[in-house]
């Protein structure tokens, strides 16, 4: 028989106590301990493995790094160019991929789009959520498919079928469907099926036999994802697992969750916009500063392959605090607008609001701004929004807010097609940014006629160090600048 005990996990960050506690001694958080029923699972029975005579049994033994042959990955490519760049260049196999969002914003359709799209790979599509019906239905608004032929294999397994010439190659003539919660059961279905990739939708749904508690504890996503595990790296199929976010915005569940798969991708975006930004949080196989944007409609989420062209404004007149700067997300350069509003403070207290932009870097910006340049902007109310939704931590950014901001402060329109890509520092100096030739290539594609940088950037400039930048290959006129005063110079007079 199987033994079993009686533990107290905290829902917050998964640490296990023999008692209950009222603080978290790992976390610091309040009445987060709950009582689970555990069972430690007989050795002679296998955790994921149906049969012992698919798999092959490895001998592990230290081995010498000089010893370990290596050989270069092989990635899976999707129809979807977006995903492939945030997951660092495709699908590696073996590798559990983590994908968190709020409720809504569209993860089911993103995974189903997938499994409907990949050309000539057998996808399992684990849903413990709907019906395999209404997962049809979703699939019919996605792909245009046909009425789907009477199933023969079980009513739980269904292959669709295309109207139209298939989308990305796939057409989801690959595509199965298994409704189930018991990580036994779906195991078994897996080794029937033999699948090139498995989606698991989600995580919080599945429920182990090994464990005794209710699907979604702590200790049932824990064993449920280290099955997973096991199965991902000792089959070499990659899955996918969709997970739930608390009121917080964290991944629900216990921390180790994060830190047990390989990559994490966060799905962001506001429901009631049509703009939807998936970014990689965490990324074993590839950079974690990788973004992808999509745009939600009817027939599914559409790639946005150049994301400056929504991320800016259409104007007829210009409009004082508005400016576009030039930032980069992982390898990728793009033209965003800058928004500032600074009116004087009804209050004692005047106010600071910063949306996708960091309040301390704000703060820092306005206080050079005081002391190096003379603005009084102590007594005034400051607001800062990057539109499009997004959240730039790029430090490239500082010398276009702070033109938005003197902008909206003296009422006067910047000009028209001009751009910024520079670093303040606390003297009021313009510092240099990495990859600057991708940047001003972005605002030359784009048709605008100026970009303010530093002029370290160049080789004169950073007297002597390897900055060479051939200045007669853009069309664009380059403007180094060395402080802020002679950026508001050149711009207000």
């Amino acid at each position: 028989m199987a033994k079993t005990r009686i533990a107290y996990f905290c829902q917050s960050c998964g640490f296990e106590s023999a008692k209950w506690l009222g603080k978290c001694p790992s976390c610091q958080q309040w009445n987060t301990f709950v009582e689970e029923v555990l069972e430690k699972p007989n050795t002679s029975v296998p955790t994921w493995k149906i049969s012992t005579s698919t798999t092959q049994q490895r001998a592990n033994k230290p081995v010498a790094v000089a010893d370990i042959t290596f050989t270069e990955e092989h990635r899976l490519l999707t129809p979807d160019a977006e995903f492939n760049r945030v997951l660092g260049g495709g699908i590696v196999a073996g590798s559990l991929v983590l994908i968190g969002g709020e409720p809504g914003i569209g993860k089911s359709t993103l995974m189903l789009q997938l499994a409907l799209n990949m050309p000539g790979q057998k996808v399992l599509y684990i849903s413990g959520e709907e019906s395999d019906k209404q997962i049809k239905m979703r699939a019919e608004r996605l792909s245009n498919l046909l009425p789907p032929p009477p199933p023969k294999g079980g009513a739980t397994e269904l292959a669709v079928t295309l109207k139209a010439p298939p989308l990305g190659g796939g057409g989801g003539l690959g595509c199965y469907i298994l409704t189930e919660t018991s990580t036994q059961n779906i195991f078994k279905q897996i080794e029937e099926l033999q699948p090139d990739l498995v989606v698991v939708d989600s995580i919080q749904t599945l429920h182990s036999a090994h464990i005794e508690s209710t699907p979604g504890s702590v200790s049932q996503v824990r064993e449920c994802t280290a099955e997973l595990l096991r199965f991902a790296k000792e089959s070499a199929t990659p899955v996918f697992l969709i997970g739930h976010i608390t009121k917080d915005g964290m991944i629900a569940g216990p921390k180790i969750l994060e830190h047990m798969v390989d990559t994490v991708l966060q799905f962001e975006g506001d429901r009631h916009h049509v703009y939807r930004i998936l970014r990689t949080v965490k990324n074993r196989f590839g950079s974690s500063s990788e973004l992808g944007i999509y745009e939600m409609l009817g027939e599914g989420l559409r790639e946005v392959s150049n994301p400056s062209e929504i991320l800016l404004s259409q104007r007829d007149e210009p409009l004082s605090g508005i400016t576009i700067s030039a930032t980069l997300e992982g390898m990728r350069p793009m033209l965003i607008e800058t928004q500032a509003l600074v009116s004087t403070s009804p209050y004692g207290t005047p106010q600071r609001n910063a949306n996708g932009f960091d309040t301390k870097r704000m703060n820092m910006l306005l206080a050079v701004l005081e002391k190096r340049c003379g603005f009084k902007l102590g007594a005034k109310d400051v607001f800062l929004n990057i539109t499009g939704g997004i959240r730039v931590e790029d430090p490239a950014i500082d010398l276009g807010l702070a033109a938005a901001i003197i902008s909206s402060h003296e009422d006067i329109p910047i000009p028209f097609k001009t751009c910024f890509a520079g670093e303040i520092g606390l003297s009021g100096e313009i510092r240099a940014v990495n990859r600057v030739e991708q940047r001003i290539a972005e605002a030359q594609k784009l048709g605008f006629e100026q970009i303010f940088i530093s002029k370290y950037n160049l080789p004169q400039g950073g007297k002597g160090k390897q900055m060479s930048i051939d200045l007669s290959r853009y069309s664009i006129q380059i403007k180094p600048v060395a402080n802020i005063e002679e950026v508001f110079g050149l711009l207000f007079g």
